[in-house]
């Protein structure tokens, strides 16, 4: 690669003294927007600055930016919860958005406060610094407060420890957000500091982690870079099934480019596991592509060596030979909606978010109820990787009244949805999305009220069949693995993936391309007449897609 030219974003990376570049310089300047550079840099404080399309005037973009706290494992307080809503009214467009990477986005903050709105989520103890960026990002793990063991809590503690190792060691974020105006000047980054995981330039491209469970791969740990299936024997984490080279991006006018699932790398003990996954950053750190972006992530590292040959690089960085991984494998995942009982005596009560968005619309007033709940009970939260939420710690006393509060604000409970409902998610996409060629998250509610009617049609409103819709192919809701992907390809139109699980254990097959928005449902109909009249016993729809295949789906 010493003979290739770096990708511009490598120069602006090597040349900011450790993430500072001029942002705080750009902060007091009166135009709308950042310098290109400062665009890139911002990134790794937890902010792209976007355009809002539909708000243009004259030509004019109408600039204002995303801020995404990074949560590990979705864990959030009940103030913390209510600090990011009482942003959102003070700075954002007044929604408060659940990623399917367990954090919170604000959508809208105008450049002059956005120290405001990233300080403030500091106050309340949470962190924007890495949530976006070429680094690791939100380490996302099983969300469930079950207590009856200590496994899922140790799993939580797990994710906790990653990102505390993982974090950038640069001051720039503090200096730039934490530092009052009249307080302590900008550091000039030492001549000798070097980041200990990252160095100078940081990873070629941005890096996902994820911790899940066999019987509850709720986190779709083969979509990330680094997934970790935790391994239970005896009712004790044994260790770790490592799972590498997983990504759902993919550029189509690039043919090389492809999303991917994981490949089952090793088996890692509890005492080896933040070594052994140092060793595969630091390796994608120093082979992956530095020169083209669109084939930056490690699974192009992974599909150009092969898996042999990356495991003897990482047991070189690693400094011993690593074992086959445990045969144990993903067998399901869930969605912890509903009422749960936690294992001490306590519930916990999951919510559905129809596509992460917290607001009050009409009669739906989701954004005033969770305030009500957490000022009157102060419960925990967690965040899911379907877009909802967790409440924590429940009296079973409570129960009732906490059905009744939601049920006036117009919340459905989880008996209430179809499962189809429950387990789709969507990306935000237009109108802020600088990725996006169309639309996703407004329009799914639609598209999934056609669907719903679709399977009540057919007799299969009980079955679980997974919708993810993205606005781009960049796959940021991961849409290649549900059952159904719809992937946004044109101004309306989007390209039908069927084939992948509710398990997120394989790429599903493009079924059809180009197919407009208002005939999605209608597309997709004769393929659930025929999975009503020809499935296998007990068969999932994208099981028996994928036993079926593309070309007996689409003959006469």
């Amino acid at each position: 690669m010493a003979d290739k030219k770096l990708s511009k974003v490598e120069g602006i990376k090597g040349d900011s003294q450790y993430l500072r570049g001029s942002i705080k310089e750009d902060l007091l300047s009166d135009a709308p927007q950042v310098s290109s550079d400062n665009f890139q840099l911002l990134k790794f404080h937890g902010t792209y600055q976007q355009d809002n399309r539909d708000e243009r005037k004259g030509g004019s973009k109408s600039y204002s930016f995303m801020v995404r706290s990074r949560i590990p494992g979705g864990r959030v307080t009940a103030a913390q919860f209510l600090a990011e809503l009482d942003l959102s009214d003070k700075y954002g467009n007044q929604t408060v958005r659940i990623t399917d990477r367990q954090g919170f986005q604000l959508h809208g903050v105008v450049k002059g406060d956005l120290k405001s709105t990233i300080r403030g989520i500091n106050e309340s103890k949470l962190s924007t610094l890495s949530a976006c960026g070429d680094v690791c990002r939100n380490f996302m793990c099983c969300p469930a407060p079950f207590h009856n063991s200590p496994i899922h809590d140790e799993m939580q503690a797990l994710a906790k420890k990653l990102a505390m190792h993982f974090a950038p060691k640069s001051s720039a974020y503090s200096e730039t957000w934490l530092t009052d105006e009249d307080g302590e000047k900008t550091k000039v980054a030492e001549v000798n500091f070097v980041e200990p995981i990252y160095g100078k330039t940081y990873l070629p491209r941005k890096f996902k982690f994820g911790i899940a469970l066999p019987e509850d791969n709720c986190v779709d740990i083969y979509t990330q870079d680094l997934g970790l299936m935790t391994i239970v024997e005896e009712g004790k984490i044994i260790g770790y099934n490592v799972l590498v080279g997983g990504g759902q991006g993919m550029t189509p006018a690039k043919k090389e480019t492809f999303p991917a699932v994981g490949k089952r790398l090793t088996f890692a003990t509890t005492e080896q596991i933040v070594e052994v996954c140092e060793a595969i950053v630091k390796v994608q750190r120093d082979f992956g592509d530095r020169v083209d972006r669109k084939f930056a992530r490690m699974k192009y590292l992974i599909h150009n060596w092969g898996l042999e040959k990356f495991k003897a690089k990482v047991e070189e960085y690693y400094g011993a030979s690593l074992p086959e991984p445990h045969p144990t494998d993903v067998t399901d995942a869930d969605d912890h909606m509903g009422w749960h009982e936690q294992g001490d005596g306590k519930l916990f009560l999951g919510i559905n978010v129809e596509n992460g968005r917290v607001k009050d619309e009409g009669d739906f007033r989701l954004k005033t109820a969770i305030r009500v709940l957490l000022n009157k009970y102060g419960m925990d939260t967690r965040l899911t990787a379907l877009q909802g939420m967790i409440l924590c710690d429940i009296d079973p006393a409570d129960k009732a009244d906490i059905e009744s509060i939601l049920k006036e604000h117009g919340i459905a409970l989880a008996d209430e949805l179809s499962l189809s409902r429950r387990y789709s998610i969507s990306c935000p996409a237009l109108p802020t999305c600088g990725l996006a060629v169309t639309e996703s998250e407004r329009i799914m509610p639609g598209v999934m009220d056609e669907f719903d009617a679709l399977l009540k049609e057919y007799g299969l409103s009980d079955e679980r069949v997974t919708v993810h819709m993205t606005g781009c192919p960049n796959g940021c809701a991961r849409p290649y693995t549900p059952d159904v992907g719809l992937v946004g390809k044109a101004r309306g139109k989007y390209t039908i993936y069927l084939g992948g699980n509710a398990q997120g254990m394989r790429i599903g097959f493009i079924y059809a391309d180009m197919v407009p928005q208002e005939e999605i449902v209608s597309t997709l109909s004769p393929v659930f007449a025929r999975y009503k009249s020809e499935r296998n016993e007990n068969e999932a729809f994208g099981d028996y897609c994928h036993r079926i295949g593309l070309e007996a789906l689409t003959a006469e």
